[in-house]
């Protein structure tokens, strides 16, 4: 990675989204919150904030695909959700498979206790760890066709 970067991450939900940040000097991810709203609105005003706090230069956001690598109801939750974050702030963001990220948060966390800030610092620290492996090599999204597909390609 060039330069010293900061990142966020977001684990996505539609009650919850956990929430991380990292950079590319030390190269750790730690977990940030949680944002608790269904309420759309307050959701984007919340990560507004975030944003203006941390600058980040890349967003990560967990991409949940099934255990065989498929797309399920919530990767398309997902990649609409990353794409409301690239058209609304202008931001460069990059889906990471986020398969058994919340398992790995349970055991750091060592216990059921809310994960989902710890899930997004998982998520967040595959992609530190090896940004060119965890970027997801999912399909595009219905009516998008990108040569050598990956979720960073834009419209």
């Amino acid at each position: 990675m060039p330069e010293a970067q900061t990142l966020l991450a977001f684990d996505y939900g539609l009650r919850k989204i956990g929430v991380a940040v990292g950079n590319t000097v030390t190269g750790r991810a730690r977990p940030l919150g949680i944002i608790r709203s269904d309420e759309r609105a307050r959701r984007f005003a919340e990560i507004a904030a975030l944003l203006a706090q941390w600058h980040p230069d890349i967003v990560v956001v967990g991409l949940p695909l099934t255990l065989q690598g498929d797309d399920q109801l919530a990767t398309v939750q997902a990649r609409r959700f990353a794409n409301q974050l690239r058209g609304r702030f202008g931001l460069t963001v990059v889906m990471v498979d986020e398969r058994h990220s919340s398992l790995e948060a349970q055991a750091i966390l060592a216990s059921h206790a809310e994960d989902d800030a710890m899930a997004a610092a998982v998520i967040l620290q595959r992609y530190l760890d090896d940004p060119a492996a965890a970027v997801a090599q999912a399909a595009p999204p219905a009516g998008r066709s990108c040569p050598g597909w990956q979720d960073t390609c834009t419209r």
